[in-house]
């Protein structure tokens, strides 16, 4: 998997958005917002702008899911047509979960 700031780049990109651009998305300076993208190690906050600026959201996976959600995401987005029946609900009730 690549890393976090490869995908929010990928992400931007695939909107066709420019790094100026995310500037009036994520109300955070564009200087800011390009060291983000180029040296990394943002704070929480940060990465919780830029995810809303691109039209998502963070997440934490747990390792025993990840197969499951990376075939979920690489599907057409059809949930009648996903080889994995189902497989969204059994992953956000494991996430649900208060056990």
């Amino acid at each position: 998997m690549s890393s976090l700031l490869e995908q929010i780049k990928a992400r931007r990109l695939a909107l066709g958005l420019r790094q100026r651009d995310m500037e009036e998305r994520t109300a955070m300076l564009r200087q800011q917002y390009q060291r983000l993208e180029a040296q990394g190690n943002p704070r929480l906050s940060s990465l919780e702008q830029v995810a809303a600026g691109l039209n998502a959201d963070l997440m934490l996976i747990p390792r025993e899911k990840m197969y499951a959600v990376k075939a979920l995401l690489e599907g057409d987005g059809n949930p009648e047509k996903q080889p994995y029946d189902g497989i969204w609900d059994s992953i956000i009730g494991d996430l649900d979960d208060d056990d």
